[in-house]
């Protein structure tokens, strides 16, 4: 089975540039708002959209991230709520969609019926931050029976062994994260990231995309030089908790012209 993932990453370098992966948290701020937020950062050149169903101690994520999840919560967000967003959102564009969650929300809701739910949705895959996939033997079942997207991620930090590991295990692409850390948005990326990119490359990665400190069309540039793609999520959060819809739409179009490869 095909990946809409890679085929998406693939057809950004058909045509001479990388790919613009966009994060939003689900439901924020409210479900309604989320679906319109989703559809207009599609329109606004992304290739694949991520979302971030709201959980209660999200270790990983920067306070903007953070806020922007307990004002879904508080706003009446229900895991259900998850599957209607991408269902409303994959009607109205083709731009794949990826659901980024702790893996303790899968596992609560039952790895094969999550699994069945997202593709019945129109959903691509997940990307699972905090297991491995030395971790992951049940959900990596599930994607295959299923044909769902199985993101893991990589960090500067990871031994030879793990990252062959994680590259073995991955599809769609391997998330590569560009500093140590929670999410946020970075002055400067770490150049850790060019280096782990080219480690994964080494043990045949087909598509790295770089995350985490990514916030504007310069940085996106820089990354895509070396890189398969570069993920935004902080700083689209933030364009939309302050500037709502047209916000994000605004800076999406900038991040997205980001992409273009330098000859």
């Amino acid at each position: 089975m095909t990946s809409r993932v890679s085929a998406a990453i693939e057809a950004a370098r058909a045509e001479g540039r990388g790919a613009f992966v966009g994060y939003l948290p689900a439901g924020f701020p409210d479900v309604a708002t989320s679906i319109e937020a989703a559809v207009a950062l599609a329109e606004a050149g992304a290739d694949v959209i991520e979302l971030g169903p709201p959980y209660s101690d999200p270790v990983m994520d920067g306070l903007v991230i953070q806020e922007a999840t307990q004002t879904a919560l508080s706003n009446g967000f229900r895991m259900a709520d998850l599957f209607t967003i991408i269902r409303e959102v994959t009607a109205r564009t083709h731009v794949p969609i990826l659901v980024m969650t702790y893996w303790n929300l899968v596992e609560q809701y039952g790895v094969d019926r999550y699994a069945d739910e997202l593709v019945a949705a129109g959903g691509a895959g997940l990307i699972t931050p905090d297991i491995t996939p030395d971790a992951g033997a049940v959900w990596i079942a599930a994607s295959e029976r299923t044909g769902l997207d199985r993101v893991f991620l990589a960090a500067p930090t990871s031994s030879d062994e793990r990252l062959q590991m994680i590259v073995q295990a991955s599809t769609g692409f391997v998330y590569t994260v560009s500093t140590m850390g929670i999410t946020g948005e970075r002055a400067q990326l770490d150049a850790a990231a060019r280096g782990l990119v080219e480690r994964l490359r080494s043990f045949g990665a087909e598509h790295a995309c770089v995350g985490i400190g990514i916030s504007n069309a310069e940085q996106v540039a820089g990354v895509v030089e070396y890189a398969d793609g570069a993920i935004v999520g902080t700083a689209l959060v933030k364009a939309l908790r302050d500037g709502g819809v047209e916000g994000l739409s605004d800076l999406a179009r900038e991040l997205s012209a980001g992409t273009a490869q330098r000859a």
